[in-house]
């Protein structure tokens, strides 16, 4: 083969190793950015996944040490590394992500850092193969080189973050300075926070149902419920005549409440729960309470915090720098406000809220007990705002159920699908639970793979999960390997339970079994649906 055409296959082989390199770029720019663009959650999800080692990227490093070490021939090495980059290239193209990749500005900044960091590289490598060896060592080593980044390009990616840091800080204090001068601007505006281990949106969704039969109101969307996501409400969304903001505030460390208080200074304070979610990154439940509890800290004296006595680490936390209206559905100790006479039916669920001299009897379309729970909060405030209670009524009434929220709907094939797929916890998949086993017509089918980011209660809290299903339902479906072996062992733990079990290794397979066996008159639960940072 002539010099020419040789060089033109390696060209060929660097563009394809290239394409494989940017692939996997992006997959893991992806994943960067499900873990909020933190190093260390990052490494933490490398260090629970398995990705460090994962199949492509062992094959990936052995075809490198083979091609330094093994083969005399440089057009046989590259022939390897092309076959290689080529197969990677087209199985990260074919994967289906769950939550694909959103190019906001941010994104592209690090993704142009990274392939920048890889371009410094690989000119390092050819004008060191330039200085003292041949042409064909020239394109060898850049292709091992690009291999070698593929297989690291975890610190890559982190190297990038690094880099990026002090940019980011400045870009992020900007915008922090712009958001604070749109609200001081604002001195009429009534701030509400909300705020729990679970049940935050749906309060936030319901509140602001309510409050806009009287007010006009803007609301963090979606799960914008971070500094940064309520920064960009505000700068974006905030309009002069919005009169009621309503901020859900999320949080995975200690201060991160506090930070967006110091921010919106909200009047009116919601805790809607206190469990153990995220106790990956709080360690204790203690600290989760203190975290959630920095809402009702920053609230002003002549404020009002609200807050769910059906938890414990709320009914025994006192609350003395603000008045406090406690409420409860399942716990009436203690509690100013009540939820009572609780009735299910095909349309949803009629109800009596009591407290504060007000008695007002409501239906909603809404299913659960959870949904009950949030919906006398969200009337708690909207009555302290001088809400007529006819306005309350209907607009409870007229409350939509929130995407993936103990959604229920019916098929045309005549299933009927509960929808609780969005953070899944403890005592949300309880109640949802007891919806689907209150279904008499018909199987009741779960599909779940348990729930995540319990820290050292993982595996305990996911076998009484397990347990509860084994009195719930006929089948379970259980997907992926993440919770497997806790949800099986709960469910055979129960003498006598009639349960099918049937383990699914991912959602797409899961849907397969279902549509084989499900009739109509049955009921779906979809009990969580794990990011793809999860196997």
């Amino acid at each position: 083969m002539n010099s020419a055409l040789l060089t033109s296959c390696y060209i060929v082989v660097i563009v394809c190793l290239t394409a494989s390199l940017i692939r996997e770029y992006i997959r893991d720019l992806m994943m960067m950015q499900q873990n909020s663009y933190r190093n260390e959650r990052y490494m933490r999800w490398l260090r629970t996944s398995g990705d460090t080692t994962s199949y492509t990227r062992l094959t990936g490093l052995i075809v490198a040490l083979l091609c330094l070490i093994s083969f005399s021939s440089v057009t046989w090495a590259m022939i390897l590394m092309g076959i290689f980059s080529i197969g990677n290239f087209a199985y990260l193209t074919g994967r289906k992500y769950k939550k694909p990749l959103v190019w906001t500005k941010r994104a592209t900044r690090i993704f142009v850092t990274m392939v920048l960091l890889s371009v410094l590289i690989e000119a390092a490598v050819a004008g060191f193969t330039i200085a003292f060896r041949s042409a064909f060592d020239l394109w060898f080593n850049c292709a091992v080189a690009a291999m070698l980044l593929y297989c690291a390009s975890h610190i890559v990616i982190m190297c990038a973050i690094w880099l990026l840091g002090p940019v980011e800080r400045s870009i992020n204090k900007k915008f922090y300075n712009e958001a604070e001068a749109i609200l001081r601007g604002k001195p009429d505006l009534t701030v509400i926070g909300v705020t729990g281990s679970y049940g935050k949106t749906s309060t936030k969704h319901y509140l602001e149902r309510i409050l806009s039969e009287k007010y006009d109101v803007l609301m963090t969307p979606g799960s914008f419920n971070t500094t940064l996501g309520v920064i960009r409400t505000v700068r974006e969304m905030m309009k002069p005549y919005t009169e009621v903001f309503i901020c859900e505030m999320g949080a995975k460390q200690l201060n991160d409440i506090k930070e967006i208080c110091d921010l919106v200074h909200p009047e009116i304070g919601i805790v809607t729960a206190v469990g153990p979610q995220h106790l990956e990154s709080f360690k204790t439940i203690e600290n989760v309470q203190k975290t959630k509890f920095e809402l009702v800290d920053s609230l002003p004296s002549d404020g009002l915090a609200v807050v769910n006595n059906d938890f414990p680490y709320i009914a025994n936390r006192k609350v003395d720098n603000v008045d406090c209206v406690r409420y409860g559905v399942g716990n009436h100790t203690g509690t100013q406000y009540v939820a009572s006479d609780i009735v299910y039916d095909s349309t949803g669920t009629e109800f009596t809220v009591k407290g504060g001299g007000h008695e007002l009897r409501l239906h909603t379309q809404l299913v659960g007990e959870c949904n009950v729970s949030n919906l006398v909060a969200a009337v708690i405030v909207a009555l302290y705002l001088e809400v007529p209670e006819d306005k309350i009524k209907y607009a409870v009434e007229k409350i939509e159920q929130v995407e993936h929220r103990l959604n229920m709907k019916r098929t045309p094939g005549g299933l009927t699908i509960i929808d609780d797929a969005y953070n899944s916890n403890p005592t949300g998949s309880a109640m949802a639970l007891d919806v689907l086993k209150a279904m008499k017509s018909g199987k009741r089918i779960i599909i779940t793979p348990g729930m995540i980011e319990l820290g050292e209660k993982q595996f305990e809290l996911n076998e009484e999960f397990g347990k509860k299903i084994a009195g719930s339902v006929d089948v379970a479906i259980v997907v992926g390997e993440y919770n497997r072996e806790a949800i099986v062992k709960g469910i055979r733990s129960v003498t006598g339970n009639q349960v099918e079990l049937i383990e699914a290794p991912s959602f797409t397979a899961a849907q397969q079994i279902l549509v084989g066996m499900a009739k109509a008159g049955d009921t779906v639960l979809y009990e969580n649906d794990l990011p793809d940072t999860f196997k």
